[in-house]
């Protein structure tokens, strides 16, 4: 029997209208979650994801601002506005469209974001507290991924898991967020010898490589959850993801489409960052 699909869309869209109960209940108290977005420069695909962002925070009452630089911006001139930013309160959320221009270094530009309006959850700070096991904002793609096994109710504690990729956006987070719920993790990069082998044997399969194809049908394990965030555009236009979809449907329990699975969680996540940056920053400011 092929595998049940995992309707992201769906699990974004109950997503956001808990978003947006509490963006009311904010605004309740006099607060507007603020998000607001910095792009450097004219990526064609930056511009897609970032008006996707903007629409997204309409939806749900969260007031959105981009603010573009050219792509010819100083290094200086970046961080001189993320101070800016970091000093507001009307913002809750800093998000730092990657990729930068070249001669940008994005290591320094993502740490000077405030941890507390770190909405991406790649801030130092925002990481030593997810494998510290303490309250912090987590990365969207791997927060998103743990809500969609929650809600297609597939046991974590004991399981296997196996994470293709070790990127800090996606890879490293989502092997820790298993991590801390009980999961047996193998994370499996470009100097893994036979990755296959170890995929498996996963009983929870993800993939956050980009590499179309990747996973064949043999690599996934009878009954596994496969979840696919890799996305690459093929010269005909289409959308792919990592994993052959077809062949392993027909072997596991449960996946994600691509497009249609991780993706829209990835941006219901943001708004859920945005929205917890807001309450945590009423919070500090009345207690006492």
């Amino acid at each position: 029997m092929a595998a049940e699909i995992m309707d992201g869309k769906a699990v974004a869209s109950r997503v956001r209208e808990e978003v947006r109960e509490r963006v009311e209940a904010l605004a309740a108290r006099g607060v507007v979650p603020g998000l607001t977005v910095v792009v450097v420069g004219d990526h064609p695909a930056s511009a897609i994801y970032v008006r996707i962002k903007v629409k997204e925070c309409e939806r749900v009452g969260i007031a959105s601002r981009v603010v573009h630089l050219p792509a010819d911006a100083a290094d200086d001139e970046v961080l001189a506005l993320i101070d800016r930013l970091n000093a507001d309160p009307r913002v809750h959320g800093v998000l730092v469209q990657l990729p930068l221009p070249d001669h940008i270094d994005p290591k320094p530009i993502v740490d000077r974001v405030h941890p507390h309006k770190d909405v991406d959850g790649l801030h130092p700070t925002n990481v030593g507290w997810l494998q510290a096991g303490r309250p912090a904002l987590l990365a969207c793609t791997p927060q998103g991924v743990m809500r969609l096994l929650r809600e297609y109710d597939v046991p974590i504690l004991g399981s296997h898991a196996v994470v293709l990729g070790r990127s800090a956006i996606v890879g490293r987070p989502m092997s820790w967020l298993l991590l801390r719920s009980h999961a047996t993790v193998t994370t499996c990069h470009r100097h893994t010898v036979d990755p296959g082998h170890h995929a498996r044997q996963a009983d929870i399969l993800i993939s956050a490589v980009g590499k179309a194809g990747l996973v064949t049908g043999d690599w996934v394990k009878p009954g596994a959850v496969v979840i696919d965030v890799g996305i690459t555009r093929r010269a005909d236009g289409r959308i792919v993801g990592d994993v052959d979809f077809d062949a392993a449907r027909a072997k596991a329990r449960l996946i994600t489409p691509v497009p249609g699975g991780v993706g829209p969680m990835t941006v219901a996540m943001l708004l859920t960052n945005t929205c917890l940056a807001a309450e945590r920053m009423l919070q500090r400011s009345i207690t006492p």
